[in-house]
């Protein structure tokens, strides 16, 4: 069979293979987290990648961020707002022994050292934050059980100045993606409405194992999805990898190849449908984590050539849409939505969700960062008029009391 086609969209799957080689293996509550995180960005990134302005463009998208927000939100939600998140998510913080595996999580995809200190190992950094509006009065005992879950960052921020509360976030993720992710909350995201900004960030910078010569690259072409070509460099490298040749349930044969990174606890998958003008929606539509342990399961040993484009791909998706498609739509509803469990003091809802990844793969290696933001308003809005029916309008000299103009419309 000939080598797997190079493929862009699905370069973020190494997210999903962040099972951590760590010196003691993981509880049976951690896998089944961790498979609930990867099942639950699965369903995120099929929803995502199925509209229509995302079928054609380079998507990249962090499970374990979306999870970590998602997480944070259920913490502060109650009643039926709460319901849909734990459906959505398909963990439930309220259950025995899930705040304490969601933290040997994050902990696991830190912790995987090698042995030898000699040897550079890939790297995971991941980060919580909760900015919250300095006056906002918390329920009694939020805070420290919250922190007591998430281990994270609570700052106090003014976003009666929208701009230095904007910086000040912005700050916070460009430290914690090692300056890879910038400018994350464009101007005019946040407004004297917002109440809390919940973010978590995530690093990821590991070298191949196997690193690509780079005298063996060379221009290419790359088959785009409307037919054309376009011609872009291409490492290449003969070597032993895991591999492993699958079809979909509508026979649509495709193959699956994993590059390991220095330290091996970390991996590389890349799927792509053995023909060039196979839809690849075909198999985004079946991803899930338990088709990713199928692949592990049965991948052997073999030698392949592998040619496998350079790219450096930046993509921001706004959540909204995909999170409702799994059934959570109360928390952006400003009359269902309920976070009292965080507050009481006025009602609040989620007003954005987004995610913004930035991924760079070369001979070397990769580096990626993804950081991804709940951003939550009050629905307490300024009371207002809203003249949409006939109307009287008088222009007065106020001086003197005298009505310059007077009339009415009827009909604007």
């Amino acid at each position: 069979m000939r080598p797997p086609t190079p493929l862009l969209a699905l370069a973020w799957a190494f997210l999903l293979a962040l099972t951590p080689a760590t010196p003691s293996s993981p509880s049976p509550a951690v896998l089944r987290l961790g498979l609930r995180t990867t099942d639950l960005g699965a369903r995120l990134f099929r929803e995502a990648t199925s509209a229509p302005s995302s079928r054609h463009r380079n998507v990249a998208f962090s499970p374990p961020g979306a999870a970590s927000v998602l997480a944070m939100l259920q913490a502060a939600s109650a009643g039926g707002t709460r319901s849909q998140i734990e459906d959505g998510t398909g963990f439930r913080l309220r259950e025995r022994g899930v705040p304490r595996a969601l933290r040997q999580l994050q902990k696991a995809l830190s912790d995987h050292r090698p042995e030898e200190e000699t040897e550079v190992a890939a790297t995971v950094s991941t980060a919580d934050a909760l900015f919250v509006q300095r006056n906002l009065a918390l329920k009694p005992g939020f805070l420290p059980r919250f922190q007591r879950i998430f281990r994270q960052a609570v700052k106090q921020v003014d976003f009666t100045e929208p701009d230095r509360a904007r910086s000040i976030i912005n700050d916070w993720v460009e430290q914690h993606t090692e300056g890879m992710i910038q400018g994350f909350l464009r101007e005019g995201l946040l407004d004297q409405l917002t109440r809390l900004v919940l973010v978590d960030a995530i690093h990821f910078q590991g070298q191949w194992a196997l690193p690509f010569p780079e005298a063996s690259t060379r221009q290419r072409l790359f088959h785009k999805p409307d037919g054309n070509t376009v011609s872009v460099p291409m490492m290449q490298q003969t070597a032993r990898f895991s591999y492993g040749e699958f079809s979909t349930p509508e026979h649509m044969e495709y193959d699956v190849i994993e590059l390991p990174y220095q330290g091996e606890a970390l991996s590389m998958l890349i799927a792509a449908p053995f023909e060039v003008d196979a839809p690849l929606s075909a198999l985004t539509a079946i991803l899930s984590a338990q088709l990713v342990d199928q692949w592990k399961s049965n991948m052997t040993q073999v030698t392949r050539l592998l040619v496998l484009p350079k790219f450096s791909l930046e993509s921001e998706l706004d959540l909204r849409r995909p999170l409702e498609a799994l059934g959570m739509t109360d928390m952006f509803d400003a009359r269902k939505a309920n976070f009292r469990s965080l507050s009481d003091q006025e009602p609040l809802f989620v007003a954005q969700a987004l995610q913004k990844v930035k991924i760079e793969v070369n001979e070397s290696g990769t580096k990626a960062s993804a950081a991804t933001a709940a951003i939550v308003y009050s629905r307490m809005a300024p009371l207002e008029m809203v003249l949409d029916r006939p109307f009287l309008f008088l222009v007065r000299h106020n001086p003197t009391g005298t009505v310059l103009f007077m009339g009415q419309v009827m009909e604007p």
